[in-house]
């Protein structure tokens, strides 16, 4: 398989065969051990087979669409879909009993090295290039491919989920009476009933999935592993329709896993997160990254007393204590969703608490839900996901304004979080609804993520993590980072790209969103956010202007595949582009010129319709996975004059989409921005701020002193100044910040280097050695590119 995709030396490849099987649910039973820094136990993978696969004879409901035939193809007028996302209406927690700890202290056999080879004694088999002849599969035997990265495979085998007890029920019913009595058979169409069980049945279904997963073993499975993959297969199996359908596998992370971080917090206690990297989950575990593999998740995760366990999960889980010293934490997931936002995160994190209900922003009027889109729900069409319990489909969440949140961090910062964040989060998740309306996730996380997390926020399923780095100063760069992060859960995860690489679906959507959330959740005036909009449109238009200059034309590219967007080879495999470039990390291009194209469009239609339509496509694309042209079909449908005047969708791709640079519709706005008031305001502020600068260098030590205070009220400013200005007295600060806002300091090495000043490249160096061991590895790259 890896042979045969050849990816370019910085693309990503995602490897798994969803076209053939597709993972419907997994569960995870893992422990946590900080002390060898690795995350081991067990995941039960339920799969359904891809449709081109199933038997002729198979019934069921249509699952989520896992390939595209060449009749579809990816064509302006003729948008292409496949389902996606949501969450359940439902929050109630669940008493089963942790999943059995099967198979633990058996000897690791895998090579010292990990399972990245093909050595017989690496793996399950001796080499898996002749097992599955995908042109004429009939003759070899099925390989299943999941992605797989810097993980210890121990053990495959087949779950004999015929076994439960209580499942005859589902052997009972008419689908499965006319199925040969195969046992294999058997079992495998038993996980058919029980994925395809109706929403309305979700916790019998996660009960079932609970009981399969503590099934005995019918038989070792043969495997081998890969630099990305892990490839399964039974002898004498030569189809999807015949391989089992519910495996289980033991495997123990690497403390060097590229999907998870090993750290320290702001406390100086041990903790562990997801990264959300370009690798994704796939070093947490064997999924199938694809965009297309939907599924639903359970968890239990078992560590020492103490630490604290949040997840991407429905429920707001509690501790059981399973014994002395040890807790475990439980967490579901009922919408379908990409294994890649799957999110874990443990340490000692603590609950800051709320001093009260929020009820009274709950029932503003300034909040409530404006006429035209309550008209809208009331004709609500039915949702064009695939089944699960879908809050839009629930009246009671349609009403709700605020859903329930909490906030945990290192004791340290708690209170720093009580004073700023606590107030904010109710205002903008109310900000949120009456923009978008329906809050897709039934409850909200946040969590203060250690000094080394590489971006200032990150938004999973029922979880954001924020930065320490927005904490400080005002409230606006908490306020803006928080709503942008809340804008995700629409965009990025309820609705979801088709194709990873593009990235704008998503990051483009939070920028223009986070503005309208952040006016409305200050409760600004007409002329106040006309200002602020204004202003911010031209700091970013400098940075746009700033990253085109000094970046690779080729990731300047929102649509780097073109027209072969949201292809896959027939297997279901697929290539993320530039996926594996570190630098790309850093580049903001699919956030700004995403956000300059949706406000162009706005500007075009008009912002009242606009919204209009944004809530449209939310209500018609929920639960779904979309390519560009989806949304710009629809919303050229709803605004047909703007044809006549050459607005097309090919149009839109020519000048914004496919190309690199500066938006040819955008240079011509370059200008405006200037004659705004507010943009005028702070140019006056800037110079006179130069003007004090000045005096500074010229007044008294104690003076400056005073001054240094004022500045470093906004700490990555009052560094960049230090560095422009050589200024040696604030080189602790820089040091400081370097160590503590890693988010933000990347740039800042660049700026201490450039200047080709002996101290500052020797302060950078030092910075550097100090922070390395912990920094995330695309920042450590990016880096070290700088200063070496």
């Amino acid at each position: 398989m890896e042979t045969q995709l050849d990816p370019m030396k910085d693309d990503l490849p995602l490897m798994a065969n969803t076209s053939h099987m597709l993972v419907k649910h997994y569960i995870l039973d893992l422990d946590v051990d900080f002390k060898s820094k690795v995350i081991e136990g067990i995941i039960v993978l339920f799969f359904e087979t891809g449709s081109q696969y199933r038997r002729s004879s198979s019934t069921g409901k249509g699952g989520c669409q896992s390939e595209f035939d060449e009749t579809c193809k990816m064509r302006a007028s003729e948008p292409c879909h496949a389902s996606v996302t949501n969450v359940s209406a439902c929050s109630s927690k669940t008493e089963y009993n942790d999943f059995a700890a099967c198979g633990k202290g058996e000897e690791d056999t895998s090579d010292k090295n990990g399972n990245h080879s093909n050595k017989e004694q690496a793996s399950g088999i001796p080499s898996s290039k002749n097992c599955y002849d995908v042109e004429n599969h009939g003759n070899k035997d099925f390989l299943l491919v999941l992605d797989c990265c810097d993980l210890s495979v121990l053990k495959v085998e087949e779950v004999d989920v015929a076994a439960v007890s209580g499942i005859e029920k589902f052997t009972r019913s008419a689908k499965v009476t006319h199925v040969s009595k195969d046992l294999e058979n058997l079992r495998n169409q038993i996980v058919h009933e029980l994925v395809t069980l109706p929403a309305d049945r979700w916790k019998e279904q996660l009960h079932y999935f609970t009981c399969c997963s503590q099934a005995p073993g019918c038989g070792e499975l043969l495997f081998t592993a890969g630099t990305w993959s892990l490839e399964i297969r039974k002898s004498g199996i030569q189809t999807p329709a015949d391989f089992p359908h519910a495996i289980r596998i033991w495997y123990k992370t690497k403390p060097e896993g590229r999907s998870v971080t090993w750290t320290m917090d702001q406390s100086g206690r041990p903790c562990v997160y997801t990264m959300g990297s370009p690798i994704n989950n796939r070093a947490l575990f064997p999924c199938q990254e694809p965009p297309v593999a939907l599924s639903t998740w359970q968890a239990s995760v078992r560590t020492a007393a103490g630490f604290v366990v949040l997840m991407s999960g429905e429920n707001s889980a509690e501790p059981v204590q399973l014994r002395e010293g040890i807790l475990t934490w439980y967490y579901y997931v009922t919408m379908p969703m990409p294994a890649a936002t799957f999110t874990i995160a443990v340490g000692c994190w603590q609950e800051v608490k709320q001093p009260s209900v929020t009820a009274s922003i709950q029932t503003n009027t300034e909040f409530s839900l404006p006429p035209s889109q309550a008209d809208f729900r009331c004709n609500e069409e039915v949702c064009g996901h695939v089944e699960y319990p879908c809050r839009f489909q629930n009246p009671a969440a349609r009403l709700q304004a605020v859903i329930p949140y909490r906030v945990f961090a290192p004791w340290c910062l708690m209170e720093r979080c009580e004073e700023r964040l606590l107030q904010l989060i109710p205002q903008c998740l109310s900000a949120a609804y009456t923009t978008l309306g329906t809050h897709p996730f039934s409850r909200l996380d946040v969590l203060i993520v250690p000094s080394n997390f590489s971006s200032l926020g990150m938004a999973s399923p029922h979880i954001i993590f924020l930065s320490q780095s927005v904490l400080p100063g005002g409230s606006h760069l908490c306020g803006t980072r928080l709503c942008h992060e809340i804008a995700h859960a629409w965009f990025g995860l309820a609705i979801g790209a088709r194709d990873w690489t593009e990235e704008w679906l998503s990051e483009g959507f939070a920028t223009f969103l986070e503005d309208i959330f952040w006016a409305r959740a200050q409760q600004l005036s007409h002329d106040e956010v006309k200002g602020q909009q204004e202003l911010k449109a031209l700091l970013r238009w400098r940075r746009l202007r700033d990253e085109v200059q000094n970046s690779e034309e080729e990731l300047q590219v929102l649509r780097p595949k073109k027209e072969s967007t949201g292809e896959l080879t027939e297997s279901g495999a697929s290539v993320v582009k530039y996926g594996l470039k570190a630098e790309k990390t850093f580049m903001q291009v699919h956030y700004l010129k995403g956000y300059f194209l949706l406000r162009s469009l706005a500007r075009i239609i008009g912002e009242a319709s606009y919204l209009t339509s944004l809530r449209k496509f939310v209500h018609k694309f929920h639960g779904q996975l979309v390519l560009s042209q989806d949304f710009l079909c629809m919303l050229l449908e709803d605004a047909p004059q703007q044809k006549q005047s050459g607005l097309t969708v090919e149009s839109i791709f020519q000048n914004w989409l496919d190309t690199s640079g500066i938006p040819k519709p955008l240079l011509e706005e370059g200008e405006t921005w200037k004659e705004c008031h507010l943009v005028q305001q702070v140019s006056g502020e800037v110079t006179k701020w130069i003007q004090t600068n000045q005096r500074i260098r010229k007044s008294s030590k104690k003076k400056r002193k005073q001054d240094e205070v004022v500045f470093q009220k906004v700490r990555h400013r009052w560094c960049e100044l230090v560095v422009k200005h050589k200024y040696v007295p604030g080189y602790g600060d820089v040091e400081t910040f370097l160590r503590e806002d890693q988010a933000m300091g990347v740039y800042l090495y660049g700026e201490l280097m450039v200047n080709e000043d002996v101290k500052q490249q020797e302060l950078a160096h030092k910075c550097f050695a100090a922070a390395r061991e912990r920094m995330d590895a695309s920042s450590a790259k990016v880096v070290a590119e700088m200063l070496f």
